[in-house]
């Protein structure tokens, strides 16, 4: 067992993203703290107290923390989570090449005594038989007895003002003793309530198994939607009479994006099919979800085509991130939406007033709420707080899709 008489621990976040830039934050109020990420663009704004997101404003950092983009600076940090992406692959097979290569960093940095806790998302099995093997192939360093990792799914809502970092139950996997009261000290700042958990894999799966009730649930209700459309019945008014019964779950029909939902499912049927099981249920919302961005379309080109509009009408498509209030556009279906539109039509165009003015441009859009007036015809797929307000004053025809 180590010996290094470890007894301050210093948080270094690896991943700065919507999952990291919180849980650094609310590490710095209490200790000295370090953010690294490989992109330097994200390192300078950061250190600018700018966050392309959203999520943070420059009041919100303090003088404990450290930004960096070069990983020899963290080597002096003890204490490291990673907070990385992982997403799929074209073929949606995971893509662990982000988590690969925090381990290939972490192992030319890590010390005797030193923590690793994962939190990005990943199926049953990759802590232990994929980040573990790599870290130790790299260093001459052991797993539980010169270095300790663990596991913590992430649990980071974007946009969710309810459950945020300090008010939500937490799951800690960590199979040692060692300093485990200072793990749990730190993680306190992290949640409400900490779940503490020997067996990593179980950790892991419950974190996909959070994710793929949902999508299956928002699934069977987007199918329930077109349904009832198919069959000229009032969805609305069906649920208002379904959700007086106790137990009926009430879900909403609508656009599944994300960095969670549209991969989670992949991740587990991918490890259940290595292990000779065909799940069934696991991709059924999937399928479902995946086609709703078409039906959207279809909703809309219905409602042009009822307005009569000339041939040269500006169409402005709003709201083009996966989420109400989050500035987020992975795998939003708002924006292939607005692609689909684009590819036919050289008067639509898509305006989201929370994206950066960088990522807008790279994918063909405006951010200045000043050339909406240049518009006839305003369609709402993702309706944020602030472009509410920006449509309040525009007195013309406007679309706002109620899924």
């Amino acid at each position: 067992m180590c010996k290094n008489k470890l007894k301050i621990l210093r948080p270094c976040v690896i991943g700065l993203g919507y999952v990291g830039l919180p849980i650094l934050v609310n590490l710095s109020k209490k200790y000295n703290s370090s953010g690294y990420d490989i992109n330097k663009q994200r390192i300078v704004e950061l250190k600018k107290g700018i966050d392309i997101f959203g999520v943070f404003k420059k009041n919100n950092f303090n003088k404990n923390i450290n930004f960096y983009s070069d990983s020899n600076k963290i080597s002096s940090y003890n204490f490291f989570i990673v907070t990385v992406p992982t997403p799929i692959l074209k073929n949606k097979k995971p893509d662990l090449s982000h988590i690969k290569d925090v381990c290939l960093t972490i192992s030319k940095v890590i010390k005797r005594g030193d923590i690793i806790v994962f939190e990005s998302t990943v199926y049953p099995g990759v802590t232990d038989n994929f980040c573990i093997p790599l870290i130790e192939k790299n260093c001459a360093l052991k797993n539980g007895v010169d270095f300790f990792v663990g596991y913590s799914p992430e649990r980071v809502n974007p946009g969710d003002n309810k459950h945020q970092l300090k008010k939500i139950n937490k799951i800690l996997a960590y199979p040692h003793n060692y300093k485990k009261k200072y793990i749990l000290k730190l993680y306190s700042l992290l949640g409400k309530k900490i779940i503490l958990t020997k067996n990593i894999k179980e950790a892991e799966t419950a974190k996909v198994i959070e994710n793929i009730q949902r999508d299956v649930n928002i699934g069977l209700i987007n199918e329930i939607f077109l349904a009832c459309s198919n069959l000229k019945l009032n969805f609305s008014n069906i649920i208002k009479l379904a959700s007086t019964k106790w137990n009926f779950l009430k879900f909403k029909p609508g656009l599944v994006g994300g960095h969670c939902l549209p991969v989670d499912p992949y991740y587990f049927s991918y490890i259940c099919k290595k292990k000779k099981f065909n799940t069934k249920i696991t991709l059924a919302g999937r399928y479902i979800n995946d086609q709703m961005a078409q039906v959207v379309k279809d909703i809309i080109k219905s409602k042009l085509k009822e307005m009569k509009l000339k041939k040269n009408t500006k169409i402005l498509i709003c709201g083009l991130t996966y989420k109400k209030n989050v500035a987020d556009l992975r795998n939003s279906l708002a924006l292939k939406i607005l692609k689909m539109f684009k590819n036919k039509n050289k008067y639509i165009k898509g305006f989201d007033p929370l994206i950066d003015s960088k990522t807008a441009k790279n994918n063909g859009l405006f951010t200045n709420a000043n050339q909406i007036k240049n518009f006839d015809v305003f369609i709402v797929l993702t309706n944020h707080s602030k472009m509410k307000k920006i449509l309040k004053k525009v007195n013309k025809n406007k679309i706002i899709i109620p899924i």
